[in-house]
């Protein structure tokens, strides 16, 4: 990790916990976490549970985030979230493109910017993910799967400030499934990104933007992933329904620790 950029540590507890476990759960991680100041950490429920968990975590270094969002305004989308409602919630940030999104629910690459364009506009930081499959990376276009992702995530988009975007690097094949990318492959990655990033925004903006790694991320493997020096923090799935797996992989993110 860079010193000049503070880590974001991000669990994504997907489609698990009830509304009652996640507000225990988000409790738990307030009475423990609350002190260290040199990291950012935010938890993202499920979308009936943010605004308990929300109002559970006011006042609380803790971030509240969704995990999806279709856009701005109201309007006749039945089970959808608008930006608006999510503001209202409590939400300060949301996640954008996530693999499951693209793979299990067909959202495009074009989906994925006009999101992105809306949660600006309202006011609501954005952790874009970006990831290729493992047939893509098999057959070399890791690369070219990235920039399309990212290109067309940030079409039109340029943050107010380098803080309130994050890129996740979250290879398809590692999500969940217990495979870890080797600390090789996502310093490869990693460095392309923040090179990409350097390109598309100017070199002080792209040295600012955080770029977190998520797939399988665990305690066991947080310390040497969370090293790589363009790795500034990690999006956590199945680890973050668990206080203590969630809680050492963040003291793994402190300067020092």
């Amino acid at each position: 990790m860079h010193p000049n950029r503070r880590p974001f540590l991000a669990g994504n507890w997907k489609m698990n916990l009830t509304v009652s476990r996640s507000v225990a759960l988000a409790a738990e991680l307030q009475r423990v976490l609350e002190r260290l100041r040199a990291v950012d950490i935010g938890l993202f429920p499920t979308a009936l549970a943010l605004h308990a968990v929300a109002t559970r975590l006011a006042g609380s270094r803790l971030l509240v985030g969704a995990q999806n969002v279709h856009g701005k305004g109201f309007g006749a989308f039945t089970g959808e979230n608008s930006v608006d409602m999510l503001r209202e919630a409590g939400a300060t940030w949301c996640l954008v493109g996530h693999s499951e999104r693209r793979h299990l629910f067909g959202e495009t690459i074009a989906d994925t910017g006009r999101k992105v364009l809306d949660l600006a506009a309202a006011g609501i930081r954005t952790i874009l993910c970006v990831g290729e499959t493992l047939q893509e990376r098999e057959a070399g276009k890791t690369l070219a799967i990235l920039e399309a992702q990212l290109r067309g995530g940030l079409a039109g988009h340029a943050p107010a400030s380098p803080a309130d975007l994050v890129i996740a690097y979250e290879p398809v094949w590692a999500i969940g499934t217990g495979h870890t990318a080797s600390t090789a492959q996502v310093d490869e990655v990693h460095t392309w990104i923040r090179g990409w990033l350097r390109e598309r925004f100017g070199a002080a903006a792209g040295d600012a933007i955080r770029i977190q790694y998520g797939g399988s991320v665990k305690p066991s493997n947080a310390p040497e992933l969370l090293a790589v020096p363009d790795v500034d923090g990690a999006l956590v799935g199945g680890a973050a329904l668990d206080a203590e797996s969630f809680v050492a992989i963040v003291k793994a993110a402190v300067p020092g620790n």
